[in-house]
């Protein structure tokens, strides 16, 4: 796969990751939900943190929200520079198409998690009882510290540990519990790709043969 393709894969990628993004952000209250089947809905929330919405904060109690949003933000922006080389390399050395769909794809997932992360916080306003709106005057963070917008949750099993159960009779079970967006699913299905195919992915480089014409 050349380097224009795996770009336009970013390109396609990131599009229908932010126009999801700012279509929530702008219809939905933060908490609201709309049932599409019983095993699916759209739900408006918003992820302070890293994947399932672990805080900085949560693994170090020292450290402030306001610092660990900042040093998560900093860290995923060195991370993308590392895909961003990763990909390159891989493409000029001649990568399997596999491999390169797959870090093209984690690296849109980057990007648009990023692009929250960064710019979100000046560019809307709150969604807490209210409907966002965009280039608000009077923004709900500063640079660097927005919050990620999540909005496809799967509660395909939602039902109740029998009472007899040791440990988790009586409690809740809900299977699938995270509420996630399109860039978290690039990112998923492009780490999965390299687990299912790692033999195709990372097995020999594609080369050009040169073909000759009979006289």
């Amino acid at each position: 796969m050349t380097l224009k393709k795996a770009t336009l894969v970013i390109v396609l990628v990131l599009l229908i990751d932010q126009i999801s993004k700012i279509y929530i952000k702008t219809h939905f209250f933060l908490g609201e939900s709309v049932d599409v089947f019983s095993w699916f809905k759209i739900l408006f929330v918003e992820n302070e943190g890293a994947a399932w919405g672990t805080k900085v904060s949560d693994i170090l109690p020292f450290v402030s929200e306001n610092a660990g949003k900042l040093f998560l933000t900093v860290f995923r922006l060195f991370a993308i520079i590392g895909l961003g080389y990763w990909l390159v390399q891989t493409v000029k050395g001649g990568g399997s198409k596999i491999l390169v769909f797959s870090i093209a794809l984690i690296f849109a997932g980057a990007a648009g998690n990023i692009i929250d992360s960064v710019f979100y916080g000046v560019i809307f306003n709150d969604s807490h009882g209210q409907l966002a709106t965009l280039f608000a005057g009077d923004p709900y963070g500063t640079l660097f510290h927005g919050r990620v917008v999540d909005m496809l949750y799967f509660p395909m099993i939602d039902t109740t540990w029998p009472e007899w159960m040791p440990v988790v009779g009586g409690h809740t079970f809900r299977f699938f519990e995270p509420v996630f967006n399109i860039a978290d699913s690039a990112i998923s299905v492009g780490f999965a790709i390299l687990i299912i195919f790692n033999k195709k992915a990372f097995g020999k480089k594609e080369t050009v043969k040169d073909e000759t014409v009979a006289a």
